[in-house]
């Protein structure tokens, strides 16, 4: 569940206060939602999740440590866990405790306090979320365990049963142990190890660094110690116990990479986890978006502004009618259904066909037929040619229409951002669509360019790269964050209901991927979060708001008549 307060209600709570804190900015906890007891839940499952901050997969592979290695071969696991837009320690702490990740908790920072965004306005709201040992000990009634040497982490979770201070890994380990031993009702344990970490920051993040690998092996033995102490509970025999191994992010706060993920209990079977495939979000209906928050202009072409726009576009239902799908403002005008229309410029189709909307008008001519089920590159490009011509031009496929458009005195700078998603030029229903290798250039490429590059697959080998403002591959399998890896520019949102598919080999020609066929999934951090719920039988309640995937849902034929025994 989410809680919403406006900066005037934060303002009043404080206000209301025995004590202010000068200088500090507050975000109230969120008031206790009571759900009631699932009596029917068998009190066998148990869950344990321990990170070990700051160990890249790649490198936690080449160590191979002992005990985590003696885990595999009853785990689902992966080297290459999915690396955040935004991954500093609070970011993917903050999603591994929330199940949703930064776009939608918007903490980064030590402090753990949620950003706003830059533009928003007095009353906007800040969401404030719960963490997933609250869900499970109000949800089935288990108590909850969390031990952490960060400080500032300890101080984040405060809806815990036990949360022991400690100052070290090793008094995390121990008093670890002691509660396991101790506490028969402890069925949610969360435990953080952080020296791995702060050891790679002098020599690298890097198995060659001896300090930051034996400081991997020790935290191993730390494990090792606490499965031993699981085992050797009075109550074992009659519990199902799900052992979670993972890293917040690879490598440092600053910089992070990929981490590793085990998820080990008896029943598994072996099996690495890793983005099988192509993997590209499906848009459908008028809801699910994909856009640039703020541009600060950047995509703004005005009136005298060169640019060229590529897109890699997949129609699979619809597209008969007058759709948009692309744009960079208002889509089509229309004195009742869409007054404030007219702005800028839009991709969209036209009776199968593809076509630019801008200045509410239309680009003369059918641009190619995309209702085909098949993939197509779709480039506009727009030149200012003298000071009585603009000229706009279009290819598909890299062909170029045979029609031309002078655009001269219709300015192309819109209020609406960058988006990916409906918009309306008329007539027609929402469409279900893939968008890929979206580039912007601020030259217009001429034709022959265009046409060499048609498939290429490194955008950085493109002989116009260093005029690339915004590049998204769009194929990052997890979360709601398209990557920009152009030189400059800004990342895209998603929002909505959106879905990443497993197309395996349905890519697009300037797409690369590995495999295709199998089971495909890029472990995020935000799934540790819904994963720990489903095992120990927490409802996922909508209301929740929890985006992170239990995908150990996938694989119950493995385990599922044994933990229900």
């Amino acid at each position: 569940m989410i809680y919403f307060l406006n900066k005037k209600q934060i303002f009043l709570a404080l206000s209301l206060a025995v004590v202010t804190l000068a200088g500090c900015k507050k975000y109230p906890n969120p008031p206790t939602f009571n759900e009631e007891l699932d009596n029917s839940v068998a009190p066998s499952r148990r869950v344990i999740l321990i990170s070990i901050d700051g160990v890249t997969g790649s490198e936690l592979k080449t160590i191979a440590p002992p005990a985590i290695t003696a885990l595999l071969p009853t785990s689902k696991y992966s080297y290459a866990t999915f690396k955040s837009a935004v991954a500093t320690d609070a970011a993917t702490w903050t999603s591994m405790l929330t199940g949703v990740p930064y776009t939608k908790h918007l903490v980064s920072t030590d402090d753990f306090q949620p950003t706003t965004d830059p533009n928003s306005g007095e009353h906007d709201a800040v969401p404030i979320r719960r963490n997933i040992l609250d869900y499970i000990m109000s949800g089935i009634g288990t108590k909850t365990a969390f031990i952490t040497p960060w400080p500032n982490l300890r101080n984040y979770v405060k809806v815990a049963d036990y949360r022991p201070l400690v100052n070290t890994d090793q008094a995390a380990k121990d008093s670890t142990i002691a509660l396991l031993n101790k506490y028969e009702g402890i069925g949610a344990t969360i435990v953080n190890f952080r020296e791995a970490e702060a050891a790679g920051a002098n020599g690298g993040y890097v198995a060659t660094n001896a300090a930051y690998k034996d400081a991997i092996l020790k935290a191993d033995g730390y494990v090792d110690e606490i499965i031993k102490a699981i085992k050797a509970r009075k109550t074992y025999t009659n519990e199902e116990w799900l052992v979670i191994i993972t890293s917040n992010h690879g490598g440092s706060s600053d910089n992070p990479t990929s981490g590793f993920l085990v998820i080990n209990n008896p029943a598994l079977k072996s099996q690495e986890l890793k983005k099988i495939g192509y993997n590209s979000v499906l848009f459908t209906g008028t809801s699910v978006f994909a856009q640039v928050a703020q541009d600060n202009g950047l995509y703004n072409a005005g009136n005298d502004k060169d640019f060229t726009v590529q897109a890699q576009v997949k129609i699979t239902k619809g597209g008969t009618g007058y759709v948009g799908f692309l744009s960079k403002g208002t889509g089509y005008k229309d004195a009742a259904k869409n007054p404030n229309g007219g702005t800028g410029w839009t991709f969209g189709t036209w009776a199968s066909q593809w076509r630019p909307y801008y200045s509410g008008t239309w680009f003369q001519g059918d641009q190619g037929r995309l209702t085909d089920v098949a993939w197509h590159t779709l480039t506009m490009t727009v030149k200012r040619v003298n000071a009585t011509t603009r000229t706009a031009i279009c290819y598909y496929d890299g062909v170029k229409a045979a029609t031309e458009a002078n655009w001269n005195g219709q300015t192309l700078t819109s209020t609406d951002p960058l988006r990916i998603g409906f918009k309306y030029c008329g007539s027609g229903d929402p469409m279900d669509y893939y968008v890929a290798n979206l580039a912007y250039f601020q030259t217009a490429l001429d034709g022959p360019t265009i046409q060499a590059n048609l498939n290429l697959k490194d955008i950085t080998k493109h002989p116009n790269y260093n005029s690339l403002i915004g590049f998204w591959k769009m194929d990052e399998g997890a979360e709601g964050t398209l990557q920009n890896t152009a030189p400059t520019g800004y990342n895209m949102n998603l929002s909505g209901a959106y879905t990443w598919s497993a197309l395996g080999a349905d890519a697009p020609s300037q797409s690369t991927y590995e495999g295709t066929t199998g089971y495909s999934l890029a472990p995020a951090v935000a799934d540790i979060g819904a994963i720990m719920m489903y095992w120990t039988k927490t409802k996922i309640e909508p209301v929740f708001d929890i985006s992170g995937k239990p995908f150990l849902k996938d694989f119950e034929k493995e385990f599922l008549i044994r933990s229900d025994r």
